[in-house]
C-alpha cells in the first residue's frame, strides 16, 4: 500500500471553492450564428466548471458555475467568447493549502 493519497478528482476541488454568484452574467458569446458552425465546439468539452452546454441550436452559458479559469477564451478557435472578470465582490474565491 503506497503512503501517497488517491488524488482528489476535479468534481471534488471545484465543491470547494467558494463563489458568490452575481445576477450579471461576464461571459458573452458574441455570436450564436459562429458557434453553429463551429465543429469542434470546444468551449463544452475543454470548460472545467461546464460552463457551456447546447440546448436545441443555441448555445446556453451557465456563467454561475464560471471558476474563472479562461479556458474557453483561449480554447475559442473563433475569439467568440467574451469572459471579463465578474464585478467586485462576485466570482471565485479559492482556498490555498
Amino acid at each position: 500500500m503506497s503512503d501517497n493519497p488517491m488524488p482528489a478528482k476535479l468534481e471534488d476541488k471545484l465543491f470547494l471553492l467558494k463563489i458568490t454568484r452575481d445576477d450579471h452574467s461576464h461571459i458573452e458569446i458574441l455570436s450564436n450564428d459562429v458557434c453553429l458552425r463551429c465543429e469542434e465546439k470546444w468551449c463544452t468539452k475543454t470548460c472545467p466548471a461546464e460552463v457551456y452546454h447546447w440546448e436545441g441550436d443555441h448555445i446556453v452559458v451557465s456563467y454561475e458555475n464560471c471558476i474563472e479559469c479562461g479556458a474557453c477564451r483561449m480554447i475559442c478557435p473563433y475569439n467568440n467568447i467574451s469572459c471579463v472578470m465578474p464585478r467586485g465582490g462576485f466570482g471565485v474565491q479559492y482556498k490555498f493549502g
